[in-house]
């Protein structure tokens, strides 16, 4: 077809016999690249109105489908264009090049139609997903998962077809991808693990985009952002990023607090030992005021009881868990139901105990042994008598009051002024 339209605009430029060949080439080329361009201008603002026109109807599928095909579209028309100019160079010329246009021609469908492909793919991800274009939003991360996963079969299907276009045998291609893929596995095993791996977190679903993520065997903790086929990006609550490779899931226990349905309220308070007689009054007023707290779930376990019998307190525990997940609206709750378990205990005259110790001065003894010393001297007082025992016990202490002096004594004319034992006698034991 070019060669015959070529033929005739030859004659009519050779009846004039103006221009040369080398001209009358260039002009044609540069005709048909300006009327691609043209071409390409008109198409692209042709569907630019469509679109315009479309978003106003509530179909949101054929807003995608021109948006996906817009520029495939332009870069369709300057392929055909292209190839036309360089089959009017090649009418006139023998260049090695100029021979794979049809199979160029061949290979650019196939990437535009991968193009396009790939492109509406992308525009329905971000359609049923998106909470303001459809009722009722899909799951991001296993859109996402399905988007990554139809793109991978478009585009291995693209080259396979590619290599059928080009001459070489698909049998032969899958033959080698056979053997070198065991060779590939050998050198590239962390790379395929991390692949795999990521396939597991798409279909076991431990956790998806916005999850808040930890693990007890890692110091991983962070809000998950994007989740590839490689690593995962979890953004730690200092704002950094971290990449977790996906092989590491399948090894790690993962916890993910974003599914929990409430939180705890755990809590050990103390109250005075003065304050004993109204500890039973205290855990019932504690209780009921957790029952009726508007934010706390009735329906979870609620533990209030008398604990313990601690160094220096009356130890209460309260167990409760609140209705709201949130971090921020938790401490506000915890805040408020500890202020009103502190009325509570002040309410009864009683206090929060704090560590406290106490110091006995003087003698050591019991008081209760020294209470019975006491008594026990009185009633001898007043009996007047002495037991003979008793005497001979109180003249042994005498004696030995005595001796003591004496070697006290002797100890002082021993130690000369100023001597360390001296100043051990009379000033005591250090500091």
């Amino acid at each position: 077809m070019i060669g015959e339209m070529m033929s005739t605009l030859n004659g009519w430029i050779e009846n004039f016999g103006v221009l040369s060949e080398a001209w009358r080439v260039s002009i044609v080329v540069f005709a048909l690249v300006f009327g691609t361009a043209t071409i390409a201008y008109v198409a692209s603002h042709i569907i630019g109105a469509l679109e315009n026109r479309f978003a106003k109807t509530n179909n949101i599928w054929d807003d995608a489908l021109l948006h996906a095909a817009r520029a495939p579209v332009v870069a369709f028309v300057w392929l055909q264009g292209i190839y036309w100019a360089a089959e009017v160079a090649h009418h006139y010329s023998s260049a090695e090049i100029f021979k794979a246009n049809g199979i160029l021609l061949q290979v650019g469908f196939i990437f535009i139609f991968v193009w396009v492909l790939l492109r509406l793919i992308k525009e329905l991800e971000n359609i049923v997903v998106s909470p303001v274009k459809m009722k009722k939003p899909m799951d991001y991360t296993t859109v996402n998962a399905i988007s990554k996963l139809s793109r991978a079969v478009v585009i291995i299907t693209a080259v396979l077809i590619s290599l059928q276009s080009l001459g070489y045998s698909l049998s032969g291609v899958l033959a080698f991808g056979g053997v070198g893929g065991i060779a590939v596995g050998f050198a590239a095993k962390d790379l395929l693990a991390n692949f795999f791996g990521g396939f597991i977190v798409h279909l076991d679903r431990p956790f998806k985009v916005g999850d808040w993520i930890r693990s007890p065997d890692r110091t991983i903790e962070g809000t998950v952002e994007h989740i590839g086929w490689r690593v995962t990006t979890i953004r730690t609550f200092d704002k950094r990023p971290l990449y977790v490779p996906n092989a590491t899931f399948t090894t790690i226990a993962v916890e993910n607090p974003s599914r929990m349905t409430n939180r705890r309220i755990s809590e050990t308070i103390g109250i005075r030992y003065a304050d004993v007689s109204q500890m039973a009054t205290i855990v019932s007023d504690i209780r009921s005021m957790l029952e009726k707290h508007e934010d706390i779930d009735s329906k979870q376990t609620l533990i209030v009881n008398f604990l313990a019998f601690s160094h220096s307190s009356l130890d209460i525990m309260v167990y409760a868990f609140t209705k709201t997940t949130q971090w921020v609206r938790f401490h506000e709750v915890k805040q408020d139901v500890l202020l009103k378990i502190s009325d509570v205990i002040e309410g009864h005259g009683g206090q929060v105990a704090f560590p406290t110790q106490t110091i006995h001065f003087g003698d050591d003894r019991l008081p209760a042994q020294a209470g019975k010393d006491q008594d026990r001297k009185r009633e001898s007082d007043e009996a007047g008598d002495e037991d003979p025992e008793d005497t001979s016990n109180a003249t042994s202490s005498s004696q030995n009051t005595r001796t003591r002096s004496k070697r006290d004594r002797s100890r002082r004319h021993d130690t000369q002024a100023g001597d360390e034992g001296e100043q051990s006698l009379d000033a005591g034991d250090g500091d």
